[in-house]
């Protein structure tokens, strides 16, 4: 009987976690449950503790990162369940946002709805950053970073692919090199 009461405790504890996040951010449910990827009655019944609160490693995760804390605040998070991609893009990204004292709620609250999901699993390292670079650009620019900026974090990200792909991007320096000159003409043009 014991246990039951400290996973009691224990799930409200990271309930009231949540709760507390939601009402200091005046952050709506509905926008929270979009950003986690979860449903808005799933969000409701987390915090009112109708349900466990979750043990799911992806779900943790975002919420975490959606509220910039270390998953490991919550007492129910356990292993990853995802290989996590945490590069020096990433850092990059997150730093910016550090410095510019832009909170990850405002930064996602800049794209789309439909967005938002991918890119907290860009932040949490459950994804790369996006090789598209229109996509990649939506997220520099949303950060004011100048198109130089971009360019070289596509062109790093274009390279992972391209090795991981199987080129070896040193034997072919030549055709790499050509093809990052041109499309550093069209990217670059003012």
């Amino acid at each position: 009987m014991k246990a039951m009461k400290n996973k009691s405790t224990t799930e409200k504890k990271s309930a009231k976690i949540v709760n507390d996040f939601l009402e200091k951010n005046a952050l709506h449910k509905k926008d929270f449950a979009e950003m986690i990827g979860v449903t808005l009655s799933y969000v409701y019944n987390l915090i009112d503790e109708s349900i466990p609160f979750s043990t799911r490693g992806t779900t943790l995760e975002r919420i975490a990162t959606v509220m910039e804390i270390e998953p490991e605040v919550f007492e129910e998070y356990k292993i990853p369940q995802e290989p996590r991609f945490i590069d020096d893009s990433i850092l990059f990204i997150k730093d910016v946002l550090k410095e510019s004292k832009t909170s990850v709620v405002n930064f996602l609250k800049s794209f789309p709805r439909k967005k938002r999901l991918e890119i907290v699993d860009v932040l949490r390292g459950a994804m790369p950053i996006p090789l598209d670079f229109q996509e990649l650009n939506m997220i520099g620019q949303t950060l004011n970073l100048g198109k130089k900026d971009i360019y070289a974090l596509w062109e790093k990200r274009m390279k992972e692919v391209l090795e991981v792909n199987g080129m070896n991007i040193y034997a072919n320096s030549g055709l790499i090199n050509a093809m990052f000159e041109c499309a550093k003409k069209e990217i670059l043009v003012d």
